[in-house]
């Protein structure tokens, strides 16, 4: 029997939770190694296990995989949610490329100064709406399918939920023009294995609290009072 793919990172989403949800829409069990220390992530690079000295990692297949969108790339072709030909795996790769444009935002959001925070809550919400949230409803529309690219569930799928999700995080009622999305977001959420991963006490990880992002400061020794600009928000490490 195969082992379980095995997951580096910290104990939060950051840019490994995309992974989780794929691993588990694909029905996949896999084990965490959850960095606690600088230590140990020194130790992971000092041991060559890490390409670019950078989580997260991903050991599968007798690989120690790292670059996110590889891994993910990797995980979904492995496990048929990849489209049937080259086409399909083109609309799914811009498909995802823009969400991790938006997604990128949002996981930045934790590190926002705090008087900046409502105003970047609403440029995620408007971008979202304006921008984004409009290209996939017309997807749903036009071809009148239950899946973003042909009639089955793929990588776009499952990271669209995902994207869903953290926008209402950010703000409630952001489908409230969207229909087809509204319904997608019903669909989907409603699958076995998506719907056991929602469920409390699954790998899904929760937005990032004061806790969590002191474990990262002491994991990745971030430095205080760094400006970040990112897509229009003005970004800073507490």
């Amino acid at each position: 029997m195969a082992a379980k793919p095995k997951l580096y990172y910290f104990d939060g989403r950051g840019r490994m939770e995309s992974v989780r949800w794929l691993l588990a829409a694909a029905g996949v069990e896999f084990e965490e190694v959850l960095l606690q220390t600088a230590e140990e992530l020194q130790d992971l690079i000092k041991g060559g296990k890490l390409m670019y000295q950078q989580v997260p990692m991903v050991e599968i297949d007798g690989m120690k995989m790292v670059q996110t969108r590889a891994i993910l790339r990797y995980i979904a072709a492995k496990y048929n949610l990849y489209g049937k030909d080259l086409k399909e795996q083109l609309l799914i790769d811009m498909y995802v490329e823009g969400m991790r444009d938006l997604y990128d935002i949002i996981m930045l959001l934790p590190f926002a100064l705090p008087e900046d925070q409502e105003k970047n809550l609403s440029i995620v919400a408007e971008k979202a709406t304006q921008r984004f949230f409009p290209v996939y409803e017309k997807a749903l529309k036009g071809h009148g399918e239950n899946y973003l690219v042909g009639n089955q569930l793929s990588w776009a799928d499952v990271h669209l939920l995902e994207l869903i999700l953290m926008v209402e995080e950010c703000k409630s009622g952001v489908l409230s023009a969207f229909p087809k999305l509204q319904e997608f977001k019903a669909r989907i959420s409603k699958l076995p294995r998506i719907q056991k991963f929602l469920q409390p006490g699954s790998p899904r990880k929760l937005p990032m609290d004061a806790a969590g992002f002191e474990a990262i400061e002491k994991i990745f020794n971030l430095e205080k009072g760094l400006l970040v600009k990112h897509s229009g928000l003005i970004l800073a490490d507490l």
